[in-house]
Order: structure tokens, then sequence, then C-alpha cells
């Protein structure tokens, strides 16, 4: 389905509007040939944008989001602790639209959450693009860098 591979730098423009890699978005349209609806509106695509616990932002197609978001509906409302994993999600998401340019723009709260305020690093995640702040990402990629053939042995 999606298969975003790979890890680009962009800048965020001064309006909050974020380019995405021409090689991410040849993708989209791969989901559309595949029979799976996308969401337009107008002639722009919908996405689906993610503030995540780890302080990153991620991208999710729509198709993608269709199936994360009937996981998240089959959770009850009325056991406390589903209901709390419902709110904490939504309140974490919005949709962004990319434009004819293939930029997205970001709102100032989740440019503030991922601590962006000129430079990106994408990283295509498979069935999603996650976004960090660089200084972010290397921190984490820098403390993280042992645990990596731990991890790896654990799931592979």
């Amino acid at each position: 389905m999606a298969g975003f591979i790979g890890k680009e730098r962009h800048a965020v423009d001064e309006k909050g509007r974020l380019m995405i890699p021409v090689r991410f978005r040849r993708k989209f349209g791969e989901s559309a040939l595949s029979g799976i609806d996308c969401e337009l509106t107008g002639r722009h695509e919908v996405l689906y944008i993610m503030k995540a616990p780890d302080r990153s932002l991620e991208l999710y197609e729509p198709f993608i989001w269709k199936e994360m978001r009937k996981t998240i509906s089959d959770l009850s409302d009325f056991n406390p602790d589903e209901r709390l994993l419902k709110t904490l999600m939504y309140e974490s998401l919005e949709t962004v639209e990319l434009d004819r340019q293939g930029r997205i723009a970001l709102s100032k709260e989740f440019l503030e959450h991922a601590g962006i305020t000129k430079d990106v690093v994408l990283i295509g995640a498979d069935t999603k693009m996650i976004i960090w702040e660089p200084e972010r990402l290397r921190a984490l990629l820098d403390e993280s860098a042992s645990r990596l053939a731990v991890l790896a042995g654990r799931y592979f």
C-alpha cells in the first residue's frame, strides 16, 4: 500500500507550510489506484496529522487512518481507560489539506508540540510519515543507538 521509505530534510515556511517530498507524494496516487478511497476536498487530498507522545508528528493517508479510526471507535465510552484513550487520541489529531504545490499547513499548536521553528526531518515509516525537529531526532538517535541490537533481537 503506502510504502513511504526514506528520510528527507525540508523547511517550514513563514506561514507554517511544509512541503511533502515528491517521492512521498507519488505514493498517494498508488493508494487511489489500488481501489482504496482517498478523501478529497475539491482537488486536494486530506491527510491526518497527529501529535505523537515522543514530541514528533505523524502524518497518515485517509485509508490508513480509516483502519485506526475503526479501532478507536470500537473502544467503549463506558470504560474509563478506553474513553480516556479516545479523548487523548482525538485531542491530538487534525486534518490538513495537501495544496497544489504539495504543501500542508501546520498549526501553531502542532509546530510547538514538535518544537519546530524552521527545519524538519521527514521519515518515511511505511504506512505513515514521521515529522521531527532535527535536533530532537538527533538526540533520540544518539541516546537510543545502543538499544538497536537489543530491540532488533527481540522483534526480528
